[in-house]
């Protein structure tokens, strides 16, 4: 039942293996893997007649690695963590937007994100898909009513069914805000504090894996509940086993977003303008949304009208309005911050 999303990411990886023909009469994308689906490509592509050349990356160290050993104009947009646009706009890289062609008006309020998307003022990225690092769990075998409160996760009901996503920023963020601690808040002092509880949750666990292993173990009833998952985890996998389910309790949950950026050095802006204003769109972001790779929550809150309702009910659509607000940013540590929570993580991993 997990082999969509397996196949998935191993069409991702010859994606990313292989480098486009890149011609400027075309469209050049670095993006991640949600944005190779041909069903989100192909309308753009037939509706401009041009072509789409994409290549994969994963995480913004690769994609900026990619940037400078490209030639400029090479590439025309970039799909990057929302969190990571400024790192883009420091390096003179990214192209503003001109805000009034775009959707934002039709955004969950929340997700507009301007801290991550402007800067000075000027808006250089809009964000397109967004998401959550909450609870994932199998409702065949967990009660639902035990996943409102991550306390379950410490409660000894489930010790040897759980599962850790092998990510330290979330997964610390999470066990932060169960002791109360919000993400914005983290800092030397508070992060020592949650050593204790991050130790516990490890001791209760059966693994702790990266996206592919996780989702196995979550598909093949080896684990319950993963720590750090979400709708990007188990939509993929609902259609094959509808108990995959994911939620976010009552401490709340962190939010992720990726954002599209127009690149300065694009020798097609107004067509790479043409393929912000597409994805942006109602049509472009459930496509997006439900792409086969990974699903994830639309920014836009009028795709409504394109979901199927049985899409909105994996998206969990109808919940968004507690879930925002029960929603804080990821942890954005400074270097020494960083530092301490990956050697946090790394005594747990090896406990």
């Amino acid at each position: 039942m997990y082999l969509k999303s397996t196949t998935a990411l191993t069409v991702a990886a010859l994606t990313l293996a292989a480098t486009p023909s890149l011609a400027a009469e075309d469209l050049n994308a670095l993006i991640w893997c949600d944005h190779a689906d041909p069903k989100l490509l192909e309308p753009f592509e037939e509706a401009h007649g041009i072509r789409v050349n994409v290549k994969e990356y994963e995480g913004t160290a690769a994609g900026l690695a990619l940037l400078e050993q490209s030639r400029p104009g090479d590439w025309d947009v970039m799909v990057i963590d929302g969190v990571d646009v400024g790192r883009l706009v420091e390096r003179d890289l990214a192209e503003p937007l001109p805000v009034e062609e775009m959707h934002t008006g039709d955004y969950f309020p929340q997700i507009v994100l301007e801290d991550n998307n402007t800067v000075d003022g000027v808006t250089y990225g809009v964000t397109e898909k967004f998401g959550y690092n909450t609870i994932a769990y199998n409702k065949a075998n967990v009660d639902p009513a035990d996943m409102e409160s991550m306390k379950a996760l410490w409660s000894g009901k489930y010790d040897g069914r759980i599962a850790i996503y092998d990510y330290y920023l979330p997964v610390i963020g999470l066990v932060g805000m169960a002791q109360g601690v919000d993400t914005a808040d983290l800092n030397a002092d508070n992060l020592e504090t949650l050593r204790e509880p991050l130790m516990s949750l490890k001791a209760a666990s059966r693994q702790v894996s990266d996206v592919v292993a996780s989702q196995t173990s979550l598909a093949t009833d080896e684990v319950d509940i993963l720590v750090g998952g979400g709708e990007w985890l188990t939509a993929v996998l609902n259609a094959d086993n509808p108990d995959l389910d994911w939620t976010i309790p009552e401490e709340g949950g962190l939010l992720w977003s990726q954002s599209l950026v127009v690149l300065k050095d694009s020798e097609n802006k107004d067509m790479a303008v043409e393929f912000v204003k597409y994805v942006t769109s109602p049509e472009g972001q459930a496509r997006l949304a439900t792409s086969e790779c990974y699903w994830g929550m639309p920014a836009n809150s009028k795709t409504a009208d394109v979901l199927s309702d049985d899409e909105k009910a994996v998206l969990r659509w109808d919940d968004q309005a507690t879930y925002l607000e029960r929603a804080q940013l990821y942890p954005v540590p400074d270097a020494d911050l960083d530092s301490a929570m990956q050697d946090l993580w790394t005594d747990m991993i090896q406990n």
